[in-house]
């Protein structure tokens, strides 16, 4: 190789344990120096959820991440999580548009929401009135939907007023005005002309505790040009790039 030892890192899963790989050790001849291409044991690294283009991905416990391109402002900038698909159509709530209204003004006849100065989201453009919530519970939870891992979907006000009477911790529960709704072929159809950029949700991700940052983090994941490296260096020059989205390359070379 003119550009020293490749070492291809297999992408694993956010959950996989990074292996080591180790270089073999051999001569070259590069540019009219001696070049040798050390043997060198890779740190672990750090791998980003990959994301995609492809509408078949679409479903429920998935986020939806606006592209620069998304023009309308009713989504622009935001990161939406999918909370109900089906043939019917698609129910999605925006997670990071704060509002400054307490949850204590939301409920106020509830005595149990009396003193919550948490505030609630801006779901979406539809039905803002309407107010739903979401739930972090490692018990199944009565009259709400199942997104995904231990996060339901409540939008009942029977189900909402009973889980603020058990005082959720705000780390885990955000209540929400309105949604964001679409018919599954629109919504298919906006991913297909690149408004949308999809990943796989996740708590931190859902209850994230900066979420006025948290569409310039997930844009900047969309815009890396590798999905992963490793996070510590091994001496000498190196280069990471992306090979399809799949693989990370790593050069060294140090000159004698």
């Amino acid at each position: 190789m003119s550009q020293g030892n490749l070492c291809f890192a297999v992408l694993a899963t956010m959950l996989a344990v990074p292996a080591v790989r180790k270089s073999e050790v051999e001569i070259r001849q590069f540019d009219k120096r001696t070049v040798k291409l050390r043997k060198i044991e890779t740190p672990p690294a750090v791998f980003f959820p990959v994301q995609s283009r492809n509408p078949r991905d679409l479903g429920p416990g998935k986020l939806l991440v606006a592209s620069r391109e998304l023009a309308d402002p009713n989504f622009a900038k935001t990161v939406v999580l999918l909370v109900h698909y089906d043939t019917e159509g698609v129910v999605g709530l925006m997670l990071n548009r704060r509002t400054d209204l307490p949850i204590s003004r939301v409920f106020a006849q509830l005595e149990a929401a009396k003193g919550r100065s948490d505030t609630v989201y801006l779901g979406g453009p539809v039905g803002t009135p309407t107010v739903f919530a979401l739930l972090q519970s490692t018990e199944n939870l009565e009259n709400a939907e199942h997104v995904f891992g231990g996060i339901y979907w409540i939008s009942t006000k029977t189900a909402l007023e009973k889980t603020i009477s058990s005082s959720p911790d705000p780390g885990i529960f955000h209540v929400y005005l309105g949604y964001a709704g679409w018919t599954t072929k629109q919504l298919t159809n906006e991913v297909r002309l690149g408004g949308w950029f999809i990943f796989q949700a996740d708590n931190q991700t859902v209850f994230n505790a900066n979420p006025d940052s948290l569409w310039r983090q997930m844009i900047t994941k969309t815009e890396l040009n590798m999905a992963g490296c490793p996070t510590i260096a091994p001496t000498g020059a190196e280069q990471c790039a992306a090979q399809s989205g799949r693989m990370c390359q790593l050069f060294v070379t140090t000159s004698e």
